[in-house]
């Protein structure tokens, strides 16, 4: 697959100083790393680079401390907790723009590991100051960009940096996530359905005016989906929706049309009068809900239509619920439809990417995390991607022809 990028696995590294950009900004509680899943991500690539005898200088924000040192957002418990992971030394360097720096970077060997103090200690960082980027190039020899989910964000150590470095290239997990995503929407293996929940139309209407132009099906659940459906002239009782967006959904159901891609609707609905845990509900069909109702999840007979048209798929893209997923049994729908994903997945059938707070909570819930072709665990970037939007981390590393 010719993916436009030059990927770290392709230079060599042995005695050169890495810049490694990673997204370590994991939850702390008492100066302690609480959920590392973001560090066990990024771990393979570093122990390769390490292998191969490279110099790593790690690069990470931790928080928002708005431009200033603020100890609570110390790297330095992050740096533990990689240290741990990594079997070796992993040292903090606070003095980032100074002699420190330079002395803790000419003392490193190969192999060795040095992270420098959170970068957005340093107003600069946000404000993708070229000054501070040629700063933090001066340190290295290649940029290893691996932090996909700030690729959103114009900021220095992401966009200003690799434009500067005379080798600029992609990390083993951007790698990854850059190669998924463009097998995905790029350069898919057609039919391609995308899936898209949530609660409105407006904080994705991006992403369906994207999407509608590259797929072939878009399944659409929760309250977006309500939207839609009163659009469609469909009644949704005290459901979840935005009149004011009936107009625009309606209009987005039409340009799909006229890109051939066709949108789905539940055709059949659990209702409760009220959310929560394990209410009394019912099936209602169109038509069928009462005033006092609200639609909180995809009804049996719309699950089985749409794991049938998903089983002729190639290609799935998923972000966002089917229904309110948190309270059973609204997670019937998202689970059953993310089951059949994960089976056609693990059959060779499907190629199938998510990604997106919600989504990987929902997915966790099915039971499937780890049964789809590649779960993307940034959010902004990975939402900007579905809008079809140039991100600025991303477009840094592209090749130059």
């Amino acid at each position: 697959m010719d993916v436009p990028f030059l990927f770290v696995d392709e230079v060599e590294t042995a005695g050169r100083r890495c810049l490694v950009r990673l997204d370590l900004n994991v939850p702390l509680a008492d100066g302690m790393v609480t959920d590392d899943t973001r560090i066990w991500r990024i771990l393979p690539g570093l122990e390769t680079l390490r292998r191969a005898g490279a110099r790593l200088i790690i690069l990470t924000h931790l928080g928002r401390p708005k431009g200033k040192v603020a100890p609570e957002f110390s790297v330095a418990p992050v740096a533990v907790r990689l240290s741990e992971l990594l079997g070796c030394p992993v040292p903090v360097e606070a003095d980032l723009l100074g002699q420190g720096a330079r002395d803790a970077v000419a003392a490193l060997t190969d192999g060795d590991v040095v992270m420098m103090e959170n970068l957005r200690f340093h107003p600069e960082e946000e404000a993708n100051d070229p000054g501070f980027a040629a700063a933090l190039a001066g340190l290295g020899d290649i940029y290893v960009g691996d932090a996909f989910s700030c690729t959103h964000r114009a900021h220095a150590s992401v966009e200003a940096l690799p434009r500067l470095m005379e080798v600029a290239t992609a990390g083993r997990a951007l790698g990854e996530e850059l190669s998924a995503l463009h097998a995905a929407l790029a350069s898919p293996s057609r039919p391609v359905a995308a899936i898209v929940g949530g609660a409105k139309v407006s904080t994705k209407l991006q992403v369906l005016e994207n999407l509608i132009t590259t797929v072939d099906r878009l399944i659409l659940g929760g309250g977006m989906a309500n939207t839609f459906l009163l659009a469609a002239g469909q009644n949704v009782g005290a459901s979840l929706v935005e009149t004011d967006m009936v107009n625009t959904a309606r209009a987005v159901a039409e340009r799909a049309t006229a890109h051939g891609c066709h949108i789905e609707l539940p055709e059949d609905f659990l209702v409760a009068a009220k959310l929560a845990k394990d209410v009394p509900h019912r099936v209602a069909t169109p038509g069928d809900v009462s005033a006092d109702e609200m639609i909180l999840d995809a009804g049996p007979r719309s699950v089985a239509t749409i794991v049938a048209g998903l089983a002729g798929c190639r290609t799935v893209v998923w972000n966002g619920p089917m229904g309110a997923f948190e309270f059973s049994p609204f997670d019937s729908a998202t689970n059953e439809v993310a089951r059949a994903v994960a089976a056609a997945t693990q059959a060779g059938e499907t190629m199938s990417v998510a990604g997106g707070g919600d989504t990987l909570a929902a997915l966790a819930n099915a039971g499937v995390s780890d049964q789809f072709s590649y779960v993307s665990t940034a959010g902004g970037a990975f939402l900007e991607w579905l809008e079809g939007r140039d991100l600025p981390g991303v477009e840094a590393l592209r090749r130059q022809s």
